[in-house]
C-alpha cells in the first residue's frame, strides 16, 4: 500500500508539472514552497489552477473506486458500478433541468448545476430504494431492477427535455461526460468533508461487506443484520457517487477498473480492498485528467471519454483472460 501512496504522490507531481506551461522539478519545489526565487507564473499556475484541479480529481477517483467496491460486494457482481442504482441518470436529469429551466440558485457554495445533479442522484436512489421495499420481498435484485427501470425512464425524460427546450447538446453532454476544468480550491474544500465521511463509513463496514459477499445466509449466521448493513453501505456509496457527480460530472469505468486491479493485486478482503482501490482510483483519474487536458491541447476533451477509452479495452481483456466469468 505504501507503494501506491508513493505512486499517487508521483502522479500528482507529474500532473501539476505538465501542461501548456511545463514546470521543472526544481521550479516546482520553489513554487510549492513559495521561495523568493520562484517564478510568479509557476506559482500562479500551480496554486490557482493545477493543484486544486488535480487534488479534486484524486478525491473523485477515490470516491468512485470506493463506491464501486461497495456495490460490487452488495450485488456480488463484478460488473456493478457506482451508478448501478440510478445515481448517474438522476444526476444527468438534475443537470438537464438546471440547464433547460435556467436554475440560478446555489447552496453551501454549490452552483446550480452541481446542486441539481446532487439532488437528482440522491432523489433517484431514494426512489429506487422505496420501490424495492414495496415488493413482497425486498432483495438486491429488486433494487437493481428498480434502479435500471428508473435509469431508462430518466434518460428518456432528459432527452425529451433537451429536444423540447432546443438546448445546445454540446453544453449538456460536455458536463455529463465529466470534466475538472475550472475547478478551484472551493470545490476541494466542499468535497472533502462529504467524501471523508463516506469513505470512513465504508471502511468501518469492511467486515460486514466480507460477510455480505459470502451470501445473506452466511451473513445472518455470523450475527449480521443484513438489511441494516445494506442500507448503511448503500447510503455511504450513493453519497460518494453523488458528490463525485456533483463536482465533476458523470465519469464512468473508474469504479469498475480500480476495484478489479486491487482485487487481483491484494485479494478480496475489504479491509485492504477499500483503501487500495481508492488509491488506484485516484491514480487512474489523475492521469486521465492529465491526458484529457494535454493530448489534444489547446482543446480539452471530457475526462469521461479518456476513462472510457481505458475501461473498454481493460474489460475486454478481462473477459478474454477469465473466460467471461466476471461475476
Amino acid at each position: 500500500m505504501l507503494l501506491l501512496v508513493v505512486a499517487l504522490l508521483a502522479s500528482i507531481g507529474s500532473s501539476v508539472a505538465l501542461g501548456s506551461v511545463s514546470i521543472s522539478p526544481g521550479s516546482l519545489y520553489r513554487a510549492l514552497t513559495f521561495s523568493d526565487t520562484a517564478d510568479p507564473v509557476h506559482v500562479a499556475v500551480l496554486w490557482d489552477l493545477r493543484l486544486p484541479r488535480t487534488l479534486l480529481a484524486a478525491l473523485v477517483g477515490m470516491a468512485l473506486a470506493g463506491a464501486g467496491v461497495a456495490f460490487q460486494a452488495l450485488f456480488r457482481n463484478a460488473l456493478a458500478d457506482p451508478f448501478v442504482v440510478g445515481a448517474s441518470s438522476g444526476a444527468a436529469l438534475g443537470a438537464t433541468l438546471a440547464l433547460t429551466l435556467g436554475f440560478s440558485a446555489g447552496w453551501a457554495g454549490l452552483g446550480p448545476l452541481p446542486l441539481a445533479a446532487f439532488c437528482g442522484a440522491i432523489g433517484t436512489v431514494l426512489c429506487a430504494l422505496a420501490l424495492a421495499e414495496t415488493g413482497s420481498t425486498s432483495s438486491m435484485a429488486s433494487l437493481l431492477l428498480a434502479g435500471t427501470a428508473l435509469s431508462s425512464m430518466l434518460s428518456a425524460i432528459m432527452s425529451f427535455l433537451l429536444l423540447w427546450a432546443n438546448q445546445p447538446w454540446f453544453q449538456a453532454f460536455n458536463w455529463l461526460l465529466g470534466s475538472f476544468s475550472g475547478r478551484d480550491w472551493s470545490y476541494v474544500r466542499m468535497a472533502c468533508p462529504y467524501l471523508l465521511v463516506c469513505y470512513t463509513t465504508l471502511q468501518l463496514m469492511a467486515r460486514p461487506l466480507d460477510a455480505l459477499t459470502a451470501g445473506d445466509d452466511v451473513a445472518r449466521s455470523l450475527g449480521l443484520s443484513v438489511r441494516s448493513a445494506r442500507l448503511i453501505v448503500i447510503g455511504a456509496a450513493t453519497m460518494a457517487a453523488a458528490v463525485a457527480v456533483a463536482f465533476s460530472g458523470v465519469i464512468g469505468f473508474v469504479g469498475l477498473i480500480a476495484p478489479h486491479i486491487a482485487r487481483l493485486l491484494f485479494g478480496a478482503s475489504h479491509r485492504i480492498l477499500l483503501p487500495t482501490s481508492a488509491l488506484l482510483g485516484a491514480i487512474l483519474l489523475v492521469w486521465s485528467d492529465l491526458a484529457a487536458r494535454t493530448l489534444l491541447a489547446p482543446v480539452e476533451v471530457p475526462v469521461g471519454i479518456v476513462t472510457a477509452f481505458l475501461g473498454g479495452p481493460f474489460f475486454l481483456y478481462l473477459l478474454k483472460t477469465r473466460g467471461g466469468r466476471l461475476a
